[in-house]
């Protein structure tokens, strides 16, 4: 069983996101936390596999604790589940190492989708402690991220932060993006935000879709492949 810990300041968001994990199997809540010192004391106490953390704590901003478990020692994965869209939240998340980021508020199979593929990138890990090169690669290019690290070098004039950035705005989209919404998540130009797409796009890990409307040329779309 994959444990996990919800940490929200809200009793009742907290209880429903409870009864959501409790209906996925091979998922158990050991715990809940409405507070950043009460979810740094229960990490400790009860060793969660997984933490589904909300950003806005009465004590604390999310992203915050996350540090503050990676330097207390914790190994535990964490889960963003938050109504924060600002692009800096979620560029600052994909350097945290969070494993997803899901937007407030949203139905049982969205989270459902993202807790199976956690689970199997979980089973696919390597137990040697030694590891090939080629399992290595695979650590870095796979997970329940969608289009995650490019496995080849990038083209120039693409950066791999703000790819993982690009990458994180279409794990979370709600359907297709546009360049230029993608842009604004992100915090880039559209034409940077195309480029990145495109590039996705060119590798198979998104697909594109066209969106006519009355007049001029249609709207490219693009969603996880």
């Amino acid at each position: 069983m994959i444990r996990v810990l919800v940490v929200d300041d809200d009793f009742m968001v907290a209880r429903i996101h409870r009864g959501f994990v409790e209906r996925v199997d091979g998922f158990e809540v050991v715990g809940t936390a409405r507070s950043g010192a009460e979810a740094l004391q229960l990490v400790a106490e009860l060793d969660p596999d997984l933490v589904l953390l909300d950003l806005y704590l009465p004590d604390t901003f999310g992203l915050d604790l996350v540090s503050r478990l990676r330097a207390a020692g914790a190994t535990c994965d964490v889960l963003v589940i938050t109504a924060a869209k600002e692009a800096e939240s979620v560029r600052r998340a994909v350097r945290e190492g969070v494993v997803g980021y899901v937007l407030k508020p949203f139905a049982f199979p969205d989270l459902e989708q993202r807790l199976q593929a956690y689970a199997a990138d979980r089973m696919r890990a390597p137990a040697d402690d030694d590891l090939t090169q080629e399992q290595i690669d695979a650590a870095f290019t796979s997970g329940p991220s969608g289009p995650a690290r490019a496995s080849a070098p990038l083209p120039k004039g693409l950066g791999a932060e703000t790819a993982e950035s690009v990458a994180a705005a279409l794990r979370e989209a709600d359907g297709t993006l546009s360049a230029t919404e993608c842009a604004e998540l992100v915090g880039i130009s559209r034409v940077s935000a195309r480029r990145y797409l495109e590039y996705f796009a060119s590798n198979g890990q998104v697909v594109v879709s066209l969106r006519y409307g009355t007049t001029g040329r249609p709207e490219r779309r693009y969603r996880r492949a």
